[in-house]
């Protein structure tokens, strides 16, 4: 009798209180044939079934803890008593902290921006979502973050938190801030041709076209400006078509050499107009993989714009050379050099270092914006090297065919 039915309950009495404190693991032991195997196999079920639940519950978890901590924004979860019950490690980074100097304080008692703590002082006050914008030091510079915060409300309606979520659009700012200024840029560059135009054209309506010197004068204005403004529009489309996603180059075995002759051909005329010489050192043999077209645009933008910034009858040099796999092409100009400071902007749409000689020279802005995506393209790097009132140095590196002896 004590073997049928004392034993299996004190069996299943030791292996319930295993499983209360957490040990799935336990279970009760088979004794003699006469036992209570019913009553045995139903707890032992139970053990498996919450080993099965415990072992899933540490899968989410992980899954959890994994997502959390890799996601790209920052996540802090604020406890129903104000302190840090998480931060994930985006966080962390964006503000140099450690976990532990988080976690289990009050966030008004850490180091958090203070935008930031007026932000959940808000949230907890209203018990509403807001979202601010707002501009956090970080590394010595200024990023930009969308912050939203929200209150954490059990289906109950009890107070269990608050969760932050951060996420930074510096990037994001910036290139709607250049969208603008291509907008404006754009905007400004087509009027001035237009207006001029618009008013020389209307000038000789109102009665200049019968006064053949001033007609002839104002016809060859009009012709100007509208083949500056057919110049922008081609170069618009030009720098629309390369940023274009899908736009490919086609690539062959190009002879550096021969391009270089082709965009001094086609500046030949305006150096000649200034008294201007061009000294070429080039290898023959040397190739790059490149398209031929688009190479030969690069260098002439570069060319153009040492003749349009320098002084007359003084000299560029283009020296190209093999240096670490790559063709190293250099455009020297004697020209009116560029600031320092103002380096950085070179590549910029519509960024001129001297605007009102620019126009006067033909020049649209875009060029050397073009020059770059075209030399990205390419697989190559253009830098530049200037010294106001000296003249500048433009270098391209295009990646060779074949490594030359």
């Amino acid at each position: 009798m004590t073997d049928r039915y004392v034993h299996p309950i004190d069996l299943v009495t030791d292996t319930a209180l295993e499983l209360a404190k957490g040990n799935y693991r336990a279970r009760a032991e088979w004794g003699s044939p006469g036992m209570q195997v019913g009553l045995i196999s139903a707890v032992n079920a139970l053990a498996r079934n919450l080993q099965d639940m415990e072992s899933m519950r540490e899968t989410e978890s992980e899954r959890l803890e994994t997502l959390i901590g890799h996601m790209g924004s920052g996540l802090i979860m604020i406890g129903r008593s104000s302190e840090i019950a998480m931060a994930n490690s985006f966080f962390l980074d964006q503000f140099g902290l450690k976990e532990g100097d988080l976690v289990g304080r009050s966030y008004k008692a850490v180091q958090l921006p203070s935008a930031l703590v007026g932000l959940i002082d808000a949230v907890q006050t209203e018990e509403k979502p807001r979202t601010e914008q707002m501009d956090v030091e970080q590394g010595g510079g200024i990023v930009t973050m969308a912050v939203y915060a929200a209150p954490v409300i059990s289906s109950h309606g009890g107070w269990l938190g608050i969760v932050v979520v951060m996420h930074d659009i510096t990037e994001l700012i910036r290139l709607e801030r250049v969208r603008k200024d291509f907008v404006a840029n754009v905007s400004h560059e087509l009027r001035t041709p237009v207006t001029s135009i618009k008013g020389f054209s209307e000038t000789l309506l109102d009665g200049a076209v019968h006064d053949p010197k001033t007609a002839v004068q104002f016809l060859e204005i009009i012709h100007r400006e509208s083949g500056r403004l057919e110049a922008l529009i081609e170069d618009l489309l030009d720098l629309s078509r390369i940023e274009k996603e899908g736009f490919r180059l086609e690539l062959t075995d190009v002879n550096v050499h021969g391009v270089l002759q082709q965009a001094v051909r086609i500046v030949s005329g305006r150096m000649k107009e200034r008294g201007m010489q061009l000294f070429l050192h080039c290898p023959e043999n040397l190739e790059v993989k490149a398209d031929e077209n688009r190479l030969v645009q690069i260098f002439v933008n570069l060319v153009v714009n040492a003749v349009a910034y320098s002084k007359p009858d003084t000299d560029i040099r283009i020296t190209a050379e093999a240096s670490g796999g790559m063709a190293r092409i250099s455009v020297e100009d004697h020209g009116i050099g560029i600031p320092e400071q103002e380096l950085s902007r070179l590549f910029e749409r519509f960024y001129r270092v001297d605007r009102a000689r620019s126009r006067d020279s033909g020049g649209t802005g875009l060029g050397l914006a073009i020059v770059k995506h075209l030399v990205d393209l390419h697989g190559g790097t253009i830098g530049v090297e200037s010294r106001l009132g000296e003249g500048s140095v433009f270098t391209v590196r295009i990646p060779l065919v074949r490594p030359m002896e």
